[in-house]
């Protein structure tokens, strides 16, 4: 038997583990919305120079969508592993693999140097990142999640949240900077490709901190006593469609809204600022600089309300505030006005942190430790396939046939519908003990809706 890892020893090491997480899950996002904000700006010219600009523009899209097709696989490969030997280990892996693929894009031939080849190529670089985020949220979440306890864990866990407004914080302010001190000629030459090679650089440092932390308690505890059983365990993936595809297919609707928001929010907006609206492209990524970093001061106050009222009502003003925002949200960049322009993005990732920042404890605490890393990977990216994989690519795809942005507010008032319904169908989570009964590890379902022991109490008390 073993004893439960000493709550004081968890909470001296919790802030660096916090630490790890932000910085590490930023630099990934910083590889992964360069991506988007480059196919918004840049790619359209580069590698389709043959398209009108809307068709570039959409082509560029597409070359963004597939990443998120490798996205399921990440999830299942690196939630299998990582439920098998560690949060750490492949969070180390995916680090590894995000940074190579970017800088890798930094270094690609044009199409005018080799033809179809160049686009070909950024699909398959695409495709890693794809399957290397796919794996990085659900480890960086969980590994803060297991290290903190229950009455904060809404708080501490939002930090690695944090890491998406801070990666498109810190890519779309480089190619701001470098759009303002170059000439378009210069920087459709060679001035786009910095920031992609910036992030070799960036992995490094990534490296040496996430190194640095220790593995998660809970997992370390769980690892043991499984070890002292002897019996021989299923592998996560059939546990989670076993024992909790219930909460699996609460997580996949608690994304739509979520996802696709965030994507035409942030990435499809800079095409249509520059494009339809035609505001200089400074001026439309300084718009989603400023409002990333309205959001990366928000997400941990959102956090921290859902320790005190609950996941399920933070994340439900969010589904509700974007679904109708997004009615307010074209007609503000349809103005001409940057300020109007700020104001709408802005507000728009307001609605968003308050899904997005109670979503690492909530999702965290659907599932069981060994069962954890794959159950939440799985939720979490599986939706992205039908939620922001083709979100840009939709909302290009409707402007270019409409003609008008209203259709694109019903697609996303459409997405926050299916998110409210399922938040409502999922439990409240608040409150929920991450330690497990050791049974569940062989694959017997608790008698408490797939609760782990420790929550049943939680689970009856709890409101739906």
């Amino acid at each position: 038997m073993t004893t439960a890892v000493p709550d004081q020893a968890r909470s001296r090491s919790l802030p660096r583990v916090v630490a790890a997480s932000l910085i590490g899950t930023t630099i990934e996002w910083y590889d992964y919305f360069l991506y988007g904000t480059a196919a918004a700006l840049v790619f359209g010219k580069v590698f389709f120079p043959n398209s009108d600009p809307l068709t570039g523009t959409l082509l560029s899209f597409l070359t963004y969508a597939i990443g998120f097709a490798a996205r399921p696989l990440g999830a299942l490969v690196f939630g299998h592993f990582g439920d098998r030997v560690g949060r750490k280990r492949l969070l180390v892996v995916s680090l590894l693999l995000m940074g190579g693929a970017t800088t890798l894009i930094g270094c690609l031939p044009t199409y005018s140097s080799v033809g179809v080849t160049a686009p070909v190529l950024l699909t398959l670089l695409r495709l890693v990142q794809g399957f290397a985020l796919g794996g990085e949220w659900g480890g960086a979440v969980l590994l803060v999640s297991e290290h903190g306890d229950a009455r904060r864990r809404g708080f501490w866990a939002s930090w690695p949240q944090g890491g998406a407004p801070a990666g498109n914080l810190l890519a779309a302010g480089v190619l701001s900077l470098l759009t303002g001190i170059q000439s378009e000629a210069t920087f459709l030459a060679w001035g786009w490709r910095v920031p992609f090679l910036l992030s070799a650089v960036l992995v490094g440092v990534g490296l040496w901190i996430r190194l640095a932390v220790d593995e998660s308690p809970l997992f370390k505890e769980a690892l043991a006593r499984a070890a002292a059983r002897g019996k021989a365990e299923q592998p996560p993936l059939v546990g989670v469609l076993r024992h909790h595809w219930r909460e699996v297919l609460v997580a996949m609707g608690a994304r739509m809204a979520e996802n696709i928001s965030y994507y035409v929010m942030t990435t499809f907006v800079l095409a249509y600022a520059v494009s339809h609206v035609h505001f200089p492209k400074q001026t439309a990524l300084n718009a989603v600089l400023i409002a990333s970093a309205v959001q990366f001061a928000l997400i941990p106050v959102f956090g921290a309300l859902s320790d005190r009222v609950g996941r399920k009502p933070v994340y439900l003003v969010g589904a509700v505030g974007v679904g109708v925002w997004a009615f307010v949200f074209f007609g503000m960049v349809d103005t001409g006005s940057f300020g109007s322009l700020v104001l709408a993005v802005t507000v728009g990732l307001v609605f968003h942190s308050a899904m997005y920042a109670p979503q690492a404890a909530f999702f965290s605490e659907l599932f069981a430790t060994r069962m954890r890393y794959s159950g939440a990977s799985i939720g979490a990216q599986f939706a992205s396939v039908a939620a922001g994989a083709p979100a840009p690519l939709i909302a290009t795809a409707l402007l270019k046939d409409y003609g008008s942005s209203t259709p694109i507010s019903v697609y996303v008032a459409i997405a926050a519908a299916i998110t409210v319904l399922a938040v409502l169908c999922g439990r409240e989570t608040r409150g929920h003990d991450l330690a497990e009964d050791p049974a569940e590890v062989t694959g017997a379902r608790p008698a408490e809706d797939g609760a782990e022991p420790g929550a049943a109490a939680v689970g009856k008390a709890a409101t739906a």
